[in-house]
């Protein structure tokens, strides 16, 4: 009579091909906008990454948990717009490609053909390197709708543009010439944002200077004597009673002979050397700071190529290191250097090339920032951070801006900066918004100079390019439709989420909050999703240095993408870093299976109309609603942590170990003692089960439980609604369920040790809590239990303890 209706004995993951070709066919995921649509649209802000290498297994588990939470979305009923497109502007690109073919992008790029070139060489690049992670989500089963128009195509560029002009018209955009981080490998700026902390090996070196008109000498401590030349005075802390006699002083520069007046100020630390700095232009940027403060006129000697200048005299020429060399050779000579001490210095470096940077002055466009600092932290109070703690990296990095943002460089593969100037009469022009300009490029897009009336040919085009956060900054407005479909970005813009990584809250969150809220005057997301970091199974972090990159794709071909999308959603509550674990994806493929196998059980019953439900089936449904009201919490923090994990207890702990287990004789109704209403029942809270398990778990394992579905319920469990957890359930108390589990893991224990089969009755007396009784038809099938007596406080003596509340006579 009982036949399967799921007719393949096993779960086979080479079938997530087929259903990914499926749902393509469907056009399952696409995003469709219609002002008469009713549903609530929500705009995930997928982070685009940088084409500029494959995913390891933490990038790729990035984007998975990114679409289990789309996928969730569209269950609770709305229209998600969930886009992927790949960042491929700025230096990333242009690194790997000056390595792969050994060459300078600024020799390469001194003519315009010669830059033409290299723009073409760096789109190679990034074709090949997006191509491949669009088969890793592709293959893992995301539900993105692939935007080929990246950050650099010219739709995504000229919005870049247009918010340059209309920031530039109110004011919020200057140039100016002032203190910069320089990279002199990449040849560009850098803003404190795109900085790495590295600590060195290095020497404090203690250096005397003369004290004019004194036999008197004062000795400081620095790390930097190559910038000597550049020493305009020194300092000490005010509150440093050593030097308080000192203020006002004159110092003697030991190797250039120049006078340095000694002064004070607070920034200065007195635990450090000998208490007294070298204020130097620039050593960092303390330098930076005490350089305004004090009112000090800077000699920068170190250029764009991290060499010294003529102006640093005998160390002209010279790279930094030599320049140091060179510096301490000389203090040598002149017995002017105390000592010097090995010590362990962090020192900022390029955030790609890992360059020391160098502070130097450069001329660039800035973008006003230090003014927003009390509006935005006041507006990120009205976005949901997931989980909360994250939050307080966003305020201290506020809190920590000094400068303004140098917005603009001196690199090729990025937006170009929208300006022309008049040689004539030195105005600064910005075209209308809405095309997208190349100025170092193309032709002026005036006639003359709007302000002057010089022909075309005196109006020159600006050379330097956006830096790559001014482009992503903008990646929400670009979603939902900004200055392109007005009606779409009213409707996507109200329910927006950001899901990205803790490691570019600094960067990429911070610029998109101050961004937004410029252009729009309001907050940037209703819900900022932030993960960990991806590590290895050490627990480290994973580098091309080091050796420990893992390729996602060798286990989603073992194991198929459920099973690697399982560990991505199971091996950390949000927030915090998740490790790597072979074993946690083999353990994600026995879980498709077993949920395969319960699958094909359950498929032997039709779904009745009518039943009986008896009270393990009532616990059932109980201990389930409760389930799948705690996955549905968990989904609406934006975590799959909780959902994958209480699915998989109830799912393969309580299902298929004992409700199955302890229905089975009354499914089949082998005995004859249950009533037909009875038998149904079960075939209900199974078929009941198993439909709320596959929508619930359908935004992690999407393959295993569509291929259920279709072929049990004849549709795709993805056009299907959450489960809802249902009142009349929810009243009812699962603890008759939680407390059989206690009293068969009991049982089956003794039996164990004991030798004896499952299967095989016990002759003994069996005494259980009173609380099991309503399911004592169910626990005589199952154990075959041949006696058996309920106590409600405590057992008869002279019983034996066995676990679980269950004791046997002697």
């Amino acid at each position: 009579m009982f036949k399967p209706k799921l007719k393949s004995t096993r779960w086979d993951p080479t079938r997530e091909l087929e259903l990914i070709k499926k749902w393509e066919d469907e056009g399952l995921y696409l995003f469709e906008f219609s002002r008469d649509d009713p549903r609530e649209i929500i705009a995930i802000d997928t982070p685009p990454p940088y084409a500029s290498g494959k995913w390891h297994v933490g990038g790729a588990a990035h984007y998975a948990q990114i679409d289990m939470i789309a996928r969730y979305f569209r269950m609770k009923g709305y229209n998600v717009l969930v886009p992927f497109y790949a960042d491929r502007n700025g230096l990333p690109v242009e690194v790997q490609v000056e390595k792969s073919y050994g060459i300078s992008a600024h020799e390469y790029a001194k003519t315009p053909e010669g830059r033409l070139k290299f723009l073409e060489l760096c789109r190679a690049f990034l074709d090949k390197t997006e191509e491949e992670l669009v088969n890793i989500w592709r293959r893992l089963g995301c539900s993105f709708n692939y935007w080929r128009s990246g950050t650099d195509s010219p739709e995504y560029r000229r919005i870049t543009q247009a918010t340059f002009i209309e920031l530039f018209k109110k004011g919020l955009i200057y140039e100016a010439e002032r203190p910069v981080n320089w990279c002199p490998r990449c040849k560009t700026t850098l803003a404190d944002a795109e900085l790495e902390y590295i600590e060195e090996d290095t020497y404090l070196y203690y250096i005397k200077f003369p004290l004019k008109n004194s036999r008197e000498h004062l000795v400081v401590a620095t790390t930097r004597p190559e910038l000597l030349r550049s020493c305009k005075a020194l300092a000490f802390n005010p509150k440093d009673e050593r030097y308080k006699g000192l203020d006002g002083s004159i110092a003697i520069n030991p190797l250039y002979g120049h006078d340095m007046p000694v002064l004070k100020h607070e920034i200065v630390d007195p635990g450090f050397g000998t208490g007294i700095v070298m204020i130097c232009s620039y050593g960092d940027h303390a330098d930076v700071t005490m350089f305004r403060d004090l009112n000090l006129e800077p000699l920068v000697v170190v250029d764009r190529d991290g060499k010294l200048t003529g102006e640093a005299g005998p160390l002209a020429g010279l790279s930094i290191k030599e320049a140091r060399d060179r510096a301490v050779q000389l203090l040598e000579e002149k017995n002017l250097l105390v000592k010097k001490e090995r010590v362990k210095h962090t020192i900022p470096v390029c955030w790609r090339c890992k360059t020391p940077i160098q502070i130097i002055n450069a001329r660039e466009w800035f973008l006003k920032q230090l003014e927003y600092r009390d509006s935005l932290l006041k507006l990120i109070e009205e976005m949901e951070f997931k989980p909360e703690f994250h939050k307080v990296k966003l305020v201290d990095w506020i809190n920590s801006i000094t400068t303004d943002w140098p917005i603009s460089r001196d690199r090729f593969y990025a937006t170009e900066v929208p300006v022309w100037r008049c040689k004539k009469c030195g105005a600064t022009l910005t075209p209308e918004p809405g095309k997208y300009y190349q100025p170092w490029k193309d032709p002026p897009p005036w006639d003359k100079c709007p302000k002057c009336g010089a022909p075309s040919s005196e109006l020159e085009g600006e050379r330097k390019v956006f830096d790559t956060w001014f482009d992503s900054s903008i990646s929400v407005l670009y979603v939902t439709g900004y200055l392109r479909n007005p009606d779409l970005f009213e409707r996507a813009f109200r329910n927006t989420i950001r899901p990205q990584g803790v490691d570019i809250i600094r960067t990429w969150l911070y610029y998109t909050v101050l961004r937004v809220y410029q252009l729009t005057g309001k907050p940037a997301f209703k819900w900022i999703r932030i993960s960990g970091m991806g590590l290895d199974e050490k627990g480290e972090a994973m580098h091309k240095s080091k050796g420990n990159i893992i390729d996602p794709e060798p286990y989603i071909e073992k194991y198929g993408a459920d099973a690697f999308r399982y560990w991505a959603a199971a091996s950390a509550k949000l927030g915090y870093d998740y490790r790597f674990s072979e074993p946690m994806i083999k353990t994600g493929l026995l879980f498709a299976t077993k949920l395969w196998n319960i699958a094909r059980y359950i498929s032997n019953f039709p779904e009745p109309d009518s039943y009986e439900l008896r009270p393990i089936d009532k616990a059932t449904l109980a201990y389930l609603n409760r389930v799948l009201s705690s996955v549905d919490a968990g989904y609406r923090e934006l975590d799959t942590y909780t959902p994958v994990n209480e699915i998989y207890q109830f799912t393969w702990n309580y299902l298929a170990s004992h409700y199955i287990e302890l229905t089975k004789s009354r499914a089949y109704n082998t005995t004859g003692k249950y009533t037909l209403g009875e038998q149904k029942a079960t075939w209900y809270v199974l078929h009941y089960s198993l439909r709320g398990i596959l929508r619930a778990l359908a935004p992690i394992m999407p393959f295993v439980t569509d291929a259920i579905y279709r072929e049990l319920y004849g549709k795709s469990v993805h056009k299907e609604a959450f489960p809802e957890p249902e009142e009349e359930y929810l009243e009812e108390s699962p603890e008759l369920a939680l407390r059989v589990i206690e009293v068969n893991h009991a049982i089956w224990k003794y039996k164990k040790e004991r030798g004896m089969k499952l299967s095989q009755p016990i002759e003994r007396k069996v005494f259980l809590p009173i609380i099991v009784k309503p399911a004592h038809e169910e626990l005589v099938d199952l154990h075959g239990l041949a006696n058996t007596e309920y106590y409600e406080d405590k057992p008869p003596e002279n019983t034996v303890e066995i676990g679980g509340g269950v004791y046997i006579s002697p």
